[in-house]
């Protein structure tokens, strides 16, 4: 079968969704199906003055969605299948209509119709999340990363596009390490020496991560437990060290700022317990890639991750704070962390790069043109 990829734009620098794309064409590859990779390429922006790079989104657009489609026209016409990787660029269908598109969430697209999903846009943001949900709808076919964000395309388009759902596989294979690679691994990080157990977040700053509710969950339990708070990912807001200096925890929070997949799988494999109250996910990445590496983790049951999660994980409502802090604290008992560590690790199985591939190849036999 010739497939033909359709990657994210590489100035946008959105890593996981370019590693996607990496992913399936590797994984296809190894199936024994012809893959190509086509993407939109920096054209107007590279040629465009310093000056006017402060408007380097709207030179994007004209890259990606006035230059692309016409050049993606005619690539089609070598492939059994286009697959557009990214929902963001489902306005692609308009060029190659009832290719294949994968739903990462539906987030932006429900915050941009007045929902609440901690996704707000501004006026012009309203009018691309329109033409992606009307790409979303020229597709012959769409596959969700999981069953919460099928239901929600079901319901914005009428439920008139075909859909399936695949979960994701991890996009990297993290997995479980000694405790002297550990602690070689996270010597760059002095505050976590000496044996010093600690809770892990990984994320961004975004609103619906919900660090405000890590901090207050963590003030809970900072007089019954002696350990710290580690955020991995962007430097904290001020506003966020504000309230951890109000909560008393300031001095055990520190941050691990955008560690790489080997500092991060150690990470992972030193941690108490990962912690993700988050109040909106597509997915949820971490939480998996914690069990990969024998780390237990609790979490909100919002969006998807009930689903990722299944009954591997204490999961609560994320404002269920209290309940999320003894959950943590009953961690502190061998056997019961042991058991949570054990289902966990069961877990992790389901969400293999091979079985992702495998599903998506199936699916494409439907489409094939």
């Amino acid at each position: 079968m010739k497939v033909l990829l359709v990657a994210n734009y590489q100035p946008d620098a959105q890593q996981s969704m370019l590693r996607f794309a990496d992913m399936l064409a590797s994984g296809l590859a190894r199936l024994g199906h012809e893959v190509r990779v086509a993407r939109p390429e920096p054209v107007v922006l590279k040629r465009s003055p310093s000056a006017l790079r402060r408007a380097d989104k709207w030179l994007g657009y004209v890259d990606k969605f006035l230059l692309f489609p016409g050049e993606l026209r005619t690539l089609a016409d070598w492939a059994d299948v286009v697959h557009i990787c990214d929902h963001s660029n489902a306005l692609y269908t308009s060029a190659v209509p009832g290719a294949v598109v994968t739903c990462h969430d539906l987030l932006a697209v429900r915050g941009a119709l007045g929902e609440e999903t901690d996704c707000p846009a501004s006026g012009t943001g309203k009018i691309l999340q329109r033409w992606i949900l009307a790409g979303l709808k020229r597709a012959g076919l769409v596959i969700c990363d999981s069953g919460y964000t099928q239901q929600d395309l079901v319901r914005l388009t009428g439920g008139g596009t075909p859909s399936e759902v695949v979960l994701l596989g991890l996009n990297h294979d993290y997995r479980q390490l000694s405790p002297t690679a550990v602690r070689s691994a996270l010597a760059g990080y002095p505050a976590l020496t000496g044996g010093v157990p600690y809770l892990l977040h990984v994320g961004s700053n975004l609103a619906r991560k919900n660090k405000e509710g890590i901090l207050r969950i963590f003030g809970r339990i900072a007089s019954e437990w002696p350990g710290r708070l580690v955020f991995a990912g962007p430097p904290l807001t001020p506003d966020l060290w504000d309230l951890a200096q109000t909560l008393g925890v300031k001095e055990r929070v520190v941050e691990a700022i955008d560690p790489d997949n080997l500092a991060l799988e150690a990470l992972y494999n030193g941690a108490f317990a990962l912690i993700f109250p988050s109040r909106f996910e597509g997915f949820g990445w971490p939480p998996v890639e914690a069990q990969r590496c024998g780390c237990p983790v609790v979490a909100s049951n919002a969006t998807s991750l009930a689903e990722v999660l299944a009954d591997s994980a204490p999961v609560f409502p994320a404002e269920a704070e209290a309940a999320m802090a003894e959950a943590l604290l009953s961690f502190t008992d061998p056997a019961c962390r042991a058991q949570w560590v054990e289902r966990g690790l069961k877990n992790s199985e389901r969400f293999t790069v091979e079985r992702m591939v495998a599903d998506y190849a199936r699916l494409y036999e439907r489409v094939r043109r």
